[in-house]
């Protein structure tokens, strides 16, 4: 989740007005036989690796590392390197992703690493097991080389939060400015692929925590259907809106990884349907997908600024010019009662699967078994608040149960606006195949005093209906990248990829970071800023 929640109203005010461094390829270990012709230019992608136009050396995890804490102002997006990594065999994997190395947030457990959420409370949390998701990616031989920082908790702990920040890994930093938010919670996924660290991370999203920081940093970002990938053993917000999914340098790297990652779990009630429904989603990218489609171009989420506005415009008109025939849509839903329901929906969801997970765990390494064990840790930990509160989670603590007529009502309401009156109404009264908007506005100078100077964005429809959502470098504002999102039907997976796909190859729009320093950050606050503790592995 990012704030979108966090920052409630201000979301509801956006819903109403409707010189670069090669990354990868510097980094000694990392063997670049050619770069691709669709590639970003001096970085390696998903697509070089299986194809054999890059290779890895078994000293390139921990240079990536190095490279991510490098500077007075580090980019900080990485806790943990997986032990082993310094082994020429594990880099000699075969399968979909043979060698790819692939970043995990750290929410989502690992055999090999703690999963700590970004608490203190977890900093001993290994729970010796691969969420399925990951399993997955194992098999198809890619290379799990580390876990990413994280909005702690996944941004729905204080209502005043700094995105980015975690109590175990301080802040991580934009690569395009480090003075800038990251956005959240999916942070230092988005901030490695983007300063190069790694090919591809996996992030996840309740409401914009994929989509948000992908377009902050000016990556890829793709939030699936919800239930077409698994979220067993993922610290949990809310089993309606929860997904996992691809941050990437590309659109066609989103799909490859997606085709890995999808599929049914028997632990997870809501992938019922996915081993039916899934697809191979690279096989289906198509240049010509846009050609003769109608567009719905979403105007009350726009607004943000004259400058966005303008690059918007410009992207919509490589939209047509790639054949798609746009229609203006200037009304949706009640956004306020939106974000109400969806606020009373995330806090009940939050408490009764947080306890679950917190259950799970091992309890001679976790002492936090409850929700209400880890509002306690965090009121005696001084660093846990020092930035902000937990109210949030104080208010989830007084919620009454997943039987209670609130949360029913409440749920029934989010999925009614966010669906129904939502996307399905606008998609089919407009006849158009699928729904385009800025993610959000540019990135925004941090300030731990205040928190997070958060608009809005586009992400709160297909977050709250479950529907699949895709972000993709338009261009930028005052030197900092912003995001195109293309959003549509539930299980339109393939449409909404491929969609986004044909724009990417038109638009090129990506640009590698410039690592400007935009002036001072919060001083007197280095140390909370700062990792806790770094790990010893």
């Amino acid at each position: 989740m990012n704030n979108a929640i966090a920052t409630a109203a201000r979301h509801q005010t956006a819903l109403r007005r409707g010189g670069a461094l090669a990354a990868l390829t510097l980094l000694a270990g990392v063997t670049a036989c050619a770069t691709a012709p669709d590639s970003p230019d001096g970085y390696v992608t998903v697509a070089d690796v299986i194809e054999g136009r890059a290779t890895y050396e078994p000293s390139w995890a921990a240079k990536a590392k190095a490279k991510d804490q490098r500077g007075a102002r580090p980019i900080n997006s990485i806790i943990h390197i997986a032990p082993g990594l310094d082994q020429p065999e594990v880099w000699q994997a075969t399968g979909a992703l043979g060698g790819v190395p692939i970043l995990i947030k750290d929410n989502i457990d690992t055999r090999d690493m703690p999963t700590t959420a970004g608490s203190l409370a977890l900093l001993a949390n290994e729970t010796r097991r691969d969420a399925p998701v990951v399993a997955r990616l194992r098999s198809a031989g890619a290379v799990i080389m580390g876990k990413t920082n994280l909005s702690e908790w996944a941004n729905l702990r204080g209502s005043n939060s700094v995105s980015g920040w975690s109590g175990v890994a301080g802040l991580t930093r934009n690569p395009h400015d480090l003075s800038r938010s990251t956005c959240g919670s999916s942070a230092g996924s988005a901030a490695a692929v983007a300063a190069g660290l790694a090919p591809a991370a996996i992030g996840t999203e309740t409401d914009g925590s994929i989509v948000c920081p992908a377009a902050a940093v000016g990556i890829v970002g793709y939030k699936p259907t919800v239930g077409l990938v698994s979220r067993t053993h993922i610290i949990p917000i809310s089993e309606t809106q929860d997904t996992a999914g691809p941050m990437t340098l590309t659109v066609e790297d989103a799909a490859i990884l997606l085709t890995v990652m999808a599929g049914s779990d028997p632990a997870d009630r809501a992938t019922v349907d996915a081993d039916r429904l899934k697809v191979d989603y690279r096989a289906i990218l198509s240049k010509d997908a846009l050609s003769g489609q109608r567009i719905g171009v979403v105007r009350f989420l726009t607004g943000y600024s004259a400058e966005l506005d303008a690059v918007f415009e410009q992207q919509l008109e490589v939209l047509r010019q790639a054949g798609a025939e746009l229609v203006d849509i200037t009304e949706g839903p009640d956004g306020q009662a939106l974000s109400q329901a969806e606020m009373t929906v995330l806090l009940h969801e939050l408490k009764a699967g947080l306890n679950d997970y917190l259950q799970s765990t091992d309890a001679s390494r976790v002492s936090t078994r409850s929700l209400e064990d880890v509002i306690a840790f965090n009121a005696r930990t001084p660093r846990e608040t020092a930035l902000f509160g937990q109210d949030y989670f104080e208010q989830s603590q007084a919620t009454k149960g997943l039987s209670d007529p609130v949360y029913l009502q409440a749920r029934s309401d989010a999925l009614r606006l966010a669906g129904q009156e939502g996307i399905d109404r606008m998609l089919s009264q407009n006849n158009v195949v699928a729904l385009v908007a800025p993610t959000t506005g540019a990135a925004w100078l941090v300030d731990p005093e205040r928190g997070d100077d958060f608009e809005g964005s586009a992400s709160q429809l297909a977050a709250v209906a479950g529907y699949p959502h895709l972000t993709v470098p338009m261009g930028q504002v005052r030197g900092l990248p912003v995001g195109i999102s293309f959003f549509g039907a539930k299980w339109d997976d393939a449409r909404i990829l491929s969609l986004g796909y044909a724009y990417e190859q038109r638009s090129r729009a990506w640009r590698a970071p410039r690592y400007r320093d935009g002036g001072p950050v919060a001083r007197g606050y280095e140390a909370t800023l700062s990792p806790y503790a770094r790990p010893t592995r």
